[in-house]
């Protein structure tokens, strides 16, 4: 294992953490305010708090900035336990956008984007966004499709165009903006203060717990200097592939924690429930829902250890990640539909967190880059290693 710090230290901060989720974390779920975006956002920091007093910080965040310096593989177990509550990722400073936007920022930015914008974002000070996606004919699953211009005007920008879907942008301070300027896809730091940046409307989704909503969004006229242009001019979409390869993979771990909860609690209700005689637990129909759903797990999280490895080697991780998606994301919605079936009408009902589980983890097939998307891109690419072998 890619280890920063000895086996047995890891090792009890796992148990840490997995304590801190179980006794303080999970009870303070309320199922009432679930979509409450205000509730939970003041939850959110109050345990957010705690958690930090208890070194349970920032995981990829460097130790000397006050996170826990994880490698990629050591994030496989801190975002899996993270993960097994709604509110675990976000109070842990490990919840997109922000976590993937902090990992594209640390190697893009430049000094004094750094200092606005990346430090106080790692800290936990402030908030981003992604804007990227639009509404037709606009940029979707194709990004090639992107129609929000960015034009000189003397030394800066102004951008124009129309996103929708924007994850966190409700309580955004800024937004990495996704723009075509005349030489190509360019990302932008916009602050949301901005006059240009008007954000016309929370899009009510199926997913609880959900602090920064998913809003629609119009540019006009936002005039930004030219310190706000991320990287290089026309490079984009290399960004953006940079950007994606991360947050897939934390997506993976904690929803595999958020999945794997699901399944635990279905067998405790099925270890109890009597029907026909015998427990549920005894009838073969539900053992063998119970072992799929352990058997999908344990390639869920193999698959997601390998692609963090290769990221701790430098490896390019495009193709692998792909097929950990897609798989996952799939794998992760079996369970959690299995452990509602087992539990039948009390499953389907809010008394338990079991239909907020399987709502919350049904987009991420679409998020990131939809199941069909994926498939065909790996498609594309095993055929094209076949041809130069």
């Amino acid at each position: 294992m890619s280890l920063t710090r000895p086996a047995t230290e890891f090792a009890a901060l796992i148990a840490g953490l997995r304590d801190f989720i179980d006794q303080e974390v999970i009870p303070r779920e309320d199922l009432r305010s679930a979509h409450d975006g205000a509730a939970v956002q003041r939850l959110s920091a109050e345990l957010g708090l705690r958690a930090q007093a208890l070194g349970f910080g920032a995981p990829r965040l460097a130790v000397s900035e006050g996170g826990l310096g994880l490698s990629w593989e050591e994030c496989c177990a801190f975002l899996e336990e993270a993960g097994r509550s709604f509110l675990g990722p976000a109070i842990l400073q490990c919840a997109p956008p922000g976590q993937p936007d902090i990992a594209a920022l640390e190697q893009l930015a430049s000094p004094w984007q750094r200092q606005r914008y990346l430090d106080p974002l790692a800290r936990g000070q402030s908030r981003s966004c992604f804007a990227m996606t639009e509404p037709a004919p606009g940029a979707g699953s194709d990004p090639r499709m992107l129609a929000t211009t960015a034009r000189r005007q003397g030394d800066g920008w102004v951008l124009d165009g129309h996103k929708w879907f924007i994850s966190g942008a409700m309580r955004a301070d800024f937004a990495i903006v996704v723009a075509r300027s005349d030489n190509g896809v360019c990302w932008f730091l916009v602050d949301t203060s901005n006059p240009g940046f008007q954000v016309l409307r929370d899009i009510p989704s199926m997913e609880p717990f959900d602090v920064g909503g998913h809003a629609e969004i119009l540019l006009k006229d936002c005039q930004l200097g030219p310190e706000a242009l991320i990287g290089e001019e026309g490079k984009g979409l290399e960004y953006a592939q940079l950007r994606l390869e991360g947050a897939r993979l934390f997506h993976c771990m904690r929803f595999i924690g958020l999945s794997s909860r699901a399944m635990d609690m279905a067998q405790d209700y099925a270890a109890q429930r009597q029907s026909h005689g015998a427990r549920l637990a005894e009838h073969q129909m539900v053992q063998a829902m119970v072992a799929n759903a352990h058997i999908d797990l344990y390639a869920a999280r193999l698959m997601t250890l390998d692609v963090a490895r290769r990221l701790d080697l430098g490896e390019s991780i495009r193709h692998t990640s792909s097929m950990a998606k897609v798989f996952v994301s799939e794998a992760v919605n079996r369970v959690a539909d299995s452990a509602v079936q087992i539990t039948g009408a009390l499953g389907i009902s809010e008394d338990v967190p079991l239909s907020m589980i399987l709502r919350m983890l049904r987009p991420f097939r679409i998020y990131d880059g939809a199941s069909e998307v994926h498939r065909a891109a790996i498609a594309k690419r095993a055929f094209k290693q076949r041809l130069h072998a």
